[in-house]
């Protein structure tokens, strides 16, 4: 759990600009595997903390999963 919480921590202060594609990819599946396991912590706990946490972890992970898809052409 505290593990999980520290690497959520750095993820968040992690810069985005200046990612290549495969970082941010990268990122991307790490964001995933921090969410999913804060989930099964949550599933015990209902802390609110936690919820709190994965939703900017999920914000951020938005944030890049579409900068990765790139712009619609019309």
């Amino acid at each position: 759990m505290e593990t999980l919480l520290i690497e959520a921590q750095e993820f968040e202060d992690m810069k985005m600009s200046n990612m290549s594609t495969s970082d941010r990819v990268e990122a991307s599946r790490k964001a995933k595997a921090i969410i999913l396991g804060l989930n099964e912590f949550y599933k015990e706990s209902k802390d609110v903390k936690i919820m709190d946490v994965m939703k900017r972890i999920t914000e951020k992970k938005q944030k890049i999963e579409k900068r990765l898809k790139g712009r619609p052409s019309a």
